[in-house]
C-alpha cells in the first residue's frame, strides 16, 4: 500500500471517529437537557400564585417559597428560548408556563411608585421583601419580557493583557489590594463567549483570536484545578490566597459557561485544542455535577468534587445556566454534525528513483 493511500485512510478514519464522538456528545447533551427541563417543569411551577419556586431540594421539594425576581426572569427567558429554538420544546405546556411566569413578573416585580425599580425578593404571593441597588432584577425582567414577545408576538472587560480582573475603576484601571486582584474564571469565560458572538457578527477573525487567547485559554489555564479537576471559583492574580471562603469550591455555572465557550470557539475556529478543552470540561461536569437519580445538577461542590449542598435551586441557582448551556451546546453540536465532512487532501506519493 502506498504512503499516500495510507495517509488518506488514516485521515478519513480520524475524521469519522471525531464525528462519532461529536454525535455521541450531542445525544448525551440532548438527553440531559430533557431531564433538566423536566425537573423544573415538574417541581418549580406555583399553580396557586403563579411564578416559579427556585429553592428546591435534591428531590425537587420546595424548602423556601420566596421568589427571587432575577431567577423568575431567567426561567421565563429559558422557557421561551427553548420554545422558540427547539422543535421538541415547541409545545403549549412550556409556553403557558413561561406566560404564567411573565404575568407574575408584570403584576408584582416592579415597585410602585414610580415603577422603574424591581424588587429583588418577593413573597410567594408577590409582596416585596427585599430591594437591592444592583440592576440584576431589572436586567432579567427585561430579558424575560423581550423573549416572551419573541415567543408570543404579543405587545408586553487588564495587567498588560495577562489577567481578566473582576473589579476595575471607572476608567478601567486596576484597583489596589485584594479586591483589585480578584479573578473569577467563570465570569471571564462567560464574557469570552459573549465576545465570540460579537466577533462572529462583525466578521473579525483577528479579534476572535484575541478573545480566544485572553478570555478562554488564559482563564482556563490559571483557573483549572490541577489536583482535582474543575474550575476554581475565585483566584488572586498575584497567586496570594483568595479572601473568599468559597474560593476553591466548584460551582455549576462556571462549568456551564466553559462548555459553551470552548464549543463555540471550536465551532467558529476549527481549533482542535478548543474541542479537547470542551471534552475535558464536559466530562468533569457531567461526572461531578449531574444527579443521575433525581435529575438536574448539584450546584455546589467541594474542591475535591464532593457535593457540598444537595439543593438543586436557591437564591442564586435556578432554571437558567444548566438548561441554557445544554440547549446552546446541543444546537452547536447539531450544526457541527450538519456540516459536510471535509475531503482529505491527497498526499502525493513520491516517485521512485529511476521510474519513467
Amino acid at each position: 500500500m502506498s504512503k499516500g493511500l495510507r495517509a488518506r485512510q488514516t485521515s478519513g478514519g480520524d475524521m469519522e471517529k471525531e464525528r462519532e464522538t461529536l454525535q455521541a456528545w450531542k445525544e448525551r447533551v440532548a438527553q440531559e437537557l430533557d431531564r433538566v427541563v423536566a425537573f423544573w417543569m415538574e417541581h418549580s411551577h406555583d399553580q396557586e400564585h403563579g411564578g416559579f419556586f427556585t429553592c428546591l431540594g435534591r428531590e425537587g421539594r420546595v424548602y423556601d417559597d420566596l421568589k427571587y425576581v432575577w431567577l423568575q426572569g431567567r426561567q421565563v427567558w429559558m422557557y421561551c428560548r427553548l420554545y422558540r429554538t427547539f422543535q421538541r420544546f415547541h409545545h403549549s405546556q412550556l409556553l403557558n408556563a413561561a406566560k404564567a411566569g411573565g404575568e407574575f413578573l408584570l403584576r408584582y416585580a416592579r415597585l410602585a411608585p414610580p415603577g422603574k425599580k424591581c424588587a429583588f425578593v418577593l413573597t410567594r404571593d408577590g409582596r416585596p421583601v427585599k430591594v437591592q441597588r444592583t440592576i440584576f432584577s431589572e436586567c432579567f425582567y427585561t430579558m424575560a419580557m423581550n423573549e416572551l414577545w419573541r415567543a408570543t408576538g404579543e405587545v408586553q472587560y487588564q495587567r498588560d493583557g495577562q489577567a481578566v480582573l473582576e473589579n476595575v475603576s471607572e476608567d478601567g484601571k486596576e484597583l489596589s489590594g485584594c479586591l483589585g486582584r480578584q479573578q473569577n474564571p467563570g465570569h471571564a469565560l462567560e464574557a469570552g463567549w459573549f465576545l465570540l458572538r460579537h466577533c462572529n457578527r462583525k466578521g473579525d477573525p483577528e479579534l476572535r483570536a484575541h478573545v480566544v487567547d485572553k478570555f478562554l485559554l488564559l482563564p482556563f489555564r490559571s483557573g483549572w484545578d490541577p489536583d482535582h479537576g474543575g474550575l476554581f471559583y475565585f483566584q488572586d492574580a498575584d497567586d496570594f490566597c483568595p479572601t473568599q471562603l468559597e474560593w476553591a469550591m466548584k460551582l455549576w455555572w462556571p462549568h456551564s459557561e466553559a462548555m459553551i465557550a470552548f464549543l463555540m470557539g471550536y465551532s467558529e475556529s476549527g481549533d482542535p485544542v478548543l474541542l479537547r478543552l470542551f471534552y475535558q470540561v464536559a466530562e468533569y461536569t457531567f461526572r461531578q455535577f449531574r444527579d443521575p437519580e433525581y435529575g438536574e445538577w448539584f450546584g455546589y461542590l467541594s474542591r475535591e468534587g464532593k457535593v457540598a449542598l444537595s439543593i438543586k435551586g436557591g437564591p442564586f441557582k435556578g432554571c437558567f445556566h444548566v438548561p441554557r448551556c445544554l440547549a446552546m451546546c446541543e444546537e452547536m453540536l447539531g450544526a457541527l454534525l450538519s456540516r459536510p465532512a471535509p475531503t482529505p487532501t491527497p498526499v502525493p506519493t513520491p516517485a521512485r528513483r529511476g521510474a519513467q
